[in-house]
């Protein structure tokens, strides 16, 4: 399981040029079953994926297609943790 920290690198009138193709990026990876959730900071300076992938290697891959990693509007800072304990609708989540 990943945690995707993003963090605006430019102002918010770039990252809204590409927002539309990034939600579209965003969707691709929903209907993968990688992305779980996902949304905004707030104060909004970027956002915040929980993603479940192969490995981190394969886990950057995706992240390289996303539109604001394209156009270097954002960073990205990736950590990996173990689910060992869940709330009961999310049990299906926990490893071991």
């Amino acid at each position: 399981m990943f945690i995707v920290n993003i963090t605006y690198q430019t102002p918010l009138e770039e990252i809204e040029k590409h927002l539309e193709a990034h939600i579209a990026f965003l969707d691709k990876y929903y209907e993968a079953d990688v992305f779980l959730l996902s949304g905004r900071k707030n104060p909004r300076t970027g956002g915040v994926i929980l993603a479940r992938a192969d490995s981190q290697v394969a886990l950057q891959a995706i992240l390289a297609e996303d539109p604001f990693y394209a156009h270097a509007v954002a960073r990205y800072d990736v950590i990996e943790f173990v689910a060992t304990k869940t709330a009961e609708p999310l049990v299906y989540l926990k490893e071991s």
